[in-house]
Order: C-alpha cells, then structure tokens, then sequence
C-alpha cells in the first residue's frame, strides 16, 4: 500500500474506534439504569392491602422508581427510624409516633401530612353469636380479647381508650393477649385464638372469618389519623416528596376508600352505586 493511501486507511480505523468506544460509553441503558431510583416507605400494618394496590399504579405512572414497603407496627417503625434504619417515608397509624420524629427534627419540614381516617371496631369470629356489645366481653365465655400493645401499636391504644371511656378496662385486662401488631390481632380473631379482638374498620373489612360485633363511638378514643411525612435521612428527597403527593391525589385516596379508610370528601367523589 503506498504512504499516501496508509495514512487515510489509519485514520479511518482509529475514528471507528473512537465512535464504538464512544457508543458503548453513551448507551442508553447505562443512563436508565444510573436513573433509576429506589424508595422505601415505611407503613403502618393496617395500610397494607390498599398500599399495595397503589403501588401498581405508581410504578405504572413512574417507571424509573423501585417502590417497596416496610409495613409494621407504627411504634416499632418510630424506632427503626430513630436508630438509623433507611426509609424515604412514614406513615404512621397515630399522630404519637409522628410526632415524636418530627420533635427530634426526622422530618423534612413542610412535607408533613394526613392520608386518611378510621373506626375502630371490636371483631368475633364470623360464627359467633356472644358478643354483640363492649359490655359482653365481661361474660365468663369471653375468655380471651386480642389488642395491640398499646406501647407501640396505635389501634392497641385506641383500644384500651375505649375500655377505659366504658370503665371496662380493670374488668376485662386479666383476658387481654396482646399482639405486636393490628394484623397478628385480626389473625388471632380468625383463628379462633382470640374470641374477640380490636381492631381498624379497614382491616375487619378485608376478612371473610370475623364480623363486626359493634363499632366504637368516635368520642371514646382519640382521632384515628394516619399522618405521613418524607424523612430526612432519604437520599431521594425529591422522589419522595413526589409519592406523597401522590397518594393525597384522587386515585390514591379512591383506592384508600375502596379499602374502608375514611378520606377527604372533596377529593373523592361519591362512588355509583
């Protein structure tokens, strides 16, 4: 090959190269993959089922976020979250828990929050017929009442505020077992470990093995409120903060109703029937 001709050819070479190389360092998928974001939300137990199904349309509607829950009791997570565990978002069954993070500067201001409402209800198994009011749980058949630890799990707390408000609490509290969480007092009822159990409206609504025996007068415990906030410590603030907005929109809060949460009239319109 003469010199002129060699030196054209060598240029080319090295310029096919340079635009492989350069290909490879621009790929698409690298920067999707770089992109995509991960956001953990820490949950109350009762939220479970309808979470879940929000979840599904989230990812629908924001395909580059990884969403993934930790549900528990609301004080246990208060805890986690206490000492360092990683979450983006908390949403808490009760007002104490999310006060205590937002006291000890948790929270990122102005991101704070309520989701939604509940009742309180006190459960029996779908076959019994003892238990029609707070009052039969007195009775010798009664032998034992499921709650959830009032320390740390909301619905526990309610709870003992209604036996308390119906001086039924010193009288009932040698049959009380408690649970580590709503869902383990749900789960007992069924079982048929427990022959009565307190629990959410939410949660006796997704279960065909226990009805409601009665519901608890909103006057004899506090607010049942679940407030949600973005964490501090996440490393996806602004993800965060877009996911809570999220589930204070119109589908979310559909969702949230469909599952027996009590949410805000002017965001959901009243469904067909």
């Amino acid at each position: 090959m003469k010199r002129r001709q060699f030196f054209p050819f060598i240029s080319i070479v090295v310029a096919s190269l340079l635009l492989v190389v350069g290909l490879r360092l621009f790929d698409p998928s690298t920067v999707i993959a770089q992109s995509k974001v991960n956001l953990l939300v820490s949950a109350a137990a009762s939220l479970k089922d309808g979470m879940e199904e929000i979840k599904t349309s989230y990812q629908q509607s924001k395909p580059n976020v990884n969403l993934s829950y930790n549900f528990g009791a609301s004080g246990a997570l208060q805890q986690q979250i206490e000492q360092g565990a990683p979450a983006d978002v908390f949403i808490s069954a009760g007002k104490k828990q999310m006060d205590a993070l937002e006291q000890k500067g948790l929270l990122v201001q102005g991101t704070r929050t309520n989701l939604a409402n509940n009742s309180l209800v006190l459960i029996v198994p779908s076959n019994s017929t003892g238990v029609t009011s707070f009052n039969a749980l007195t009775d010798a058949k009664v032998k034992k009442i499921a709650i959830g630890e009032p320390r740390s799990v909301p619905a526990g707390q309610y709870g003992e505020q209604v036996l308390e408000k119906l001086n039924l609490l010193q009288q009932v509290k040698p049959k009380l077992v408690y649970a580590n969480n709503v869902r383990q007092v749900l789960a007992s009822v069924e079982s048929g470990n427990a022959d009565a159990g307190l629990v959410y409206a939410t949660d006796a609504k997704i279960s065909n093995k226990v009805k409601v025996a009665v519901v608890a007068d909103d006057k004899s415990h506090s607010p049942i409120v679940y407030p949600m906030a973005v964490l501090k410590s996440s490393k996806n603030v602004d993800a965060a903060k877009e996911f809570v907005q999220f589930l204070t929109t119109e589908p979310s809060q559909t969702v949230l109703k469909k599952y027996g949460f009590i949410v805000q009239a002017s965001k959901v319109p009243a469904m067909s029937r």
